[in-house]
């Protein structure tokens, strides 16, 4: 059997980049065991267009957030479903300092902020110092893209549900070869496991573990995302995601006691409507300590590739990126030098 490209993982990288490089006529292969709690499995899927503590644009959203709406949505009608809606946050502000902060970035972001009507969430929450309004932002139906796309793979045999091993794989000076199946190249979207790739393991990841409960909350408006201090966003099943945490120091990747606990005090603290805890879900996520994503062709074993470090914002950052690479790779389009990993290439020359 011969491919154009094995692709390892498929989780939200592995995913948009097999489905850019199919809409260009590649054959791809997509090895994947399909592991319950994956980063993007556990994800809640939101686009932010702000972040942080002094509500500051995220990087180049202006280009990231429109194109990643156009992929999403091109992507749902080519799978039949809806992938993608417009779902904003309401911002509860906890202290006065977090009013003070969202009012003074308000004259200056006119774009992405305003102001909301308090009164109208009152009988939803306990109210402390007023509502803002997050917008646009959306939410991307990320189990459903992966089932759906997943199901698609397979149906053109262009998956094999398994994990990966080196000892499987030869490296050849212009070729690929994994149990028998030729390619051209090959490229990880493999997550955290890339901290144990050996070819990119000296990249500078920085993984971090989040946790997230899933809640009823049957009266709960399910139009927005509700964040103060925690954030509540629509799920499947008409249920809640409410999360997260960044964890940098761990010794096991279980949920635990502790964040139940603490969430389900700060739920109850802030909501006023009856809910019930029906699940708690824990993962690792594959950060980076730059904050940008890696992307592009090892230095030196030219035909090996890879695609990940997104971290928080995968949602915003893997559409636009993995259509990148797919130019590169086609093409010869240069990748953003802040993403393109010849920034390490003495790194990964060693």
């Amino acid at each position: 059997m011969q491919v154009d490209t094995i692709i390892i993982g498929q989780g939200l990288c592995g995913t948009m980049l097999s489905w850019n490089l199919m809409k260009a006529g590649q054959q791809v292969l997509v090895i994947d065991e399909s592991i319950p709690n994956s980063a993007t499995k556990v994800a809640s899927g939101v686009i932010n267009p702000v972040t942080g503590r002094r509500i500051v644009r995220t990087w180049e959203i202006e280009l990231f957030m429109p194109y990643a709406v156009d992929a999403y949505t091109q992507l749902g009608k080519e799978l039949n479903t809806h992938l993608i809606s417009q779902c904003n946050i309401l911002d509860f502000h906890a202290t006065p300092q977090n009013k003070v902060a969202f009012s003074e970035r308000l004259p200056k972001e006119t774009t992405y902020l305003s102001e909301a009507d308090a009164q109208k969430w009152e009988a939803y929450f306990h109210l402390l110092f007023g509502v803002g309004e997050i917008h646009p932002c959306w939410l991307i139906q990320l189990q459903e893209m992966l089932s759906a796309f997943r199901k698609k793979l397979a149906q053109q045999n262009a998956l094999i549900a398994e994990k990966f091993n080196w000892e499987d794989c030869t490296i050849h000076p212009n070729s690929i070869e994994w149990k028998g199946i030729k390619a051209k190249q090959i490229i990880f979207c493999e997550g955290t496991g890339g901290i144990n790739n050996p070819y990119f393991e000296l990249l500078p990841y920085a993984t971090n573990k989040g946790e997230a409960i899933i809640a009823s909350i049957p009266n709960l408006p399910r139009n927005n995302i509700y964040k103060q201090g925690i954030s509540v966003v629509p799920w499947k099943d008409d249920l809640f995601w409410i999360g997260s945490t960044y964890e940098w120091k761990y010794d096991h990747l279980e949920p635990t006691q502790s964040f139940l606990e603490k969430t389900t005090q700060q739920l109850t603290n802030w909501l006023k409507l009856p809910y019930e805890v029906v699940d708690h879900i824990a993962s690792e996520r594959p950060a980076n300590v730059e904050r940008r994503p890696f992307v592009g062709f090892h230095p030196i074993q030219k035909n090996i590739g890879v695609l990940n470090g997104m971290g928080t914002k995968g949602c915003s950052l893997a559409p636009y990126f993995a259509n990148q690479l797919t130019r590169h790779m086609l093409q010869g389009e240069p990748i953003n030098p802040l993403a393109d990993i010849q920034r390490f290439k003495n790194i990964l020359s060693r």
